[in-house]
């Protein structure tokens, strides 16, 4: 009897014993799942700075296999409004967040400058060398004023370079843009019937064409003979599109290239950037051998993330603001920042508060 009573206790002694072992093991496997998954990190906004994201945060999981970086390209305004809803953990603009939609954010947002980029004039016509553009001009052929490419005013620009009696189509972004903010800041400055008129949104003349993101406007260029629109200088040179010479304040036509974005970074650049919490236009820069359509680009982030993905994402901020990472930004034709502003930035990403 006593034998009996002893072998039933063994029995169930040993089977809580296999069953806690068991919970004990998917508990553990669990906890190795859990701690072999990389963590995701969700981010919005600019197609102006996508090309570079993505190879920065490529190269980045080199370097820490524990963070994934989904980056969404859908334009700036975008970026911004996934931002302020909360359903990313950082946004991405070309244009510094305005009053309001900093006030429409649940916490107080830190502009982090990352890199500078050009916008370009991008054309499709069968030409012998780069047509070159004034200020003037630009504006007029995108207020719809200038509507062939044989214009006088075009052809007093480019003396001998035979221009064809053919219609312009002008190619725009229809949705909200950082590269807009900045191509129409530009035209704001050299054009009084733009002032006022600058944004991430335009009411572009009727007849113009519209397309999403930058690799829209990049396609309508490439299948339309005679177009001519906007967009960042890698998106030019990845679709193997014209782009004109622009004259700058110094009355000098520049080239679009790291070196003349970094050019219009100078002077009291810097200065004015710490002054004003890291937010400055360079559009229509006064500096020699300024390309005069440059701009920043902002990361966007809050001050008070969770902690757990604040402290990778800041970890991979002060990661691109090295000067390796800012060299894979030259390699593809971004401009680095200045060495000086990135001392400044470095400063101000270590204040960034984790919850």
């Amino acid at each position: 009897m006593y034998s009996k009573s002893f072998r039933r206790i063994s029995q169930y002694v040993n089977l809580n014993l296999i069953l806690t072992s068991l919970v004990a093991l998917v508990a553990l496997i669990i906890s190795m799942r859990a701690m072999a998954a990389p963590l995701l990190i969700n981010g919005a906004g600019s197609t102006f700075v996508e090309p570079i994201y993505t190879k920065w945060f490529t190269e980045y999981q080199k370097i820490d296999s524990g963070v994934t970086v989904n980056y969404q390209g859908i334009g700036s305004g975008g970026g911004i409004r996934q931002l302020i809803a909360g359903t990313v953990d950082f946004g991405a603009s070309d244009a510094p967040m305005t009053a309001d939609e900093e006030k429409s954010a649940p916490k107080p947002v830190v502009h982090i400058p990352m890199v500078m980029g050009a916008v370009v004039v991008s054309y499709n016509l069968k030409l012998d060398r780069q047509v070159k553009l004034s200020g003037t001009v630009i504006a007029d052929i995108f207020s719809g004023k200038i509507t062939k490419w044989n214009d006088p005013q075009i052809a007093k620009l480019n003396d001998g370079l035979k221009l064809p009696a053919l219609a312009i189509v002008v190619s725009t972004r229809s949705d909200g843009s950082g590269t807009t903010a900045v191509f129409s800041d530009y035209l704001a400055k050299v054009s009084p019937a733009w002032q006022g008129k600058a944004g991430k949104t335009v009411d572009w003349f009727k007849g113009s064409l519209g397309a999403k993101g930058n690799a829209g406007v990049a396609g309508l260029i490439k299948q339309t003979e005679g177009a001519i629109g906007y967009v960042e200088l890698v998106y030019a040179l990845e679709n193997k599109l014209a782009y004109a010479l622009i004259q700058n304040k110094k009355g000098e036509f520049i080239d679009a290239s790291p070196r003349s974005v970094s050019a219009a970074a100078g002077g009291k650049v810097v200065e004015e950037m710490v002054k004003n919490n890291f937010k400055a236009s360079i559009t229509d820069s006064d500096s020699k051998g300024a390309y005069p359509i440059s701009s920043f680009t902002w990361m966007l982030v809050y001050d008070g993330m969770s902690k757990e993905k604040g402290d990778k994402l800041l970890k991979l901020v002060k990661w691109v603001l090295t000067e390796k990472a800012q060299a894979l930004a030259s390699d593809i034709n971004y401009a680095p920042l200045p060495l000086e502003l990135r001392k400044k930035v470095l400063s101000q990403v270590e204040k960034v508060k984790t919850n």
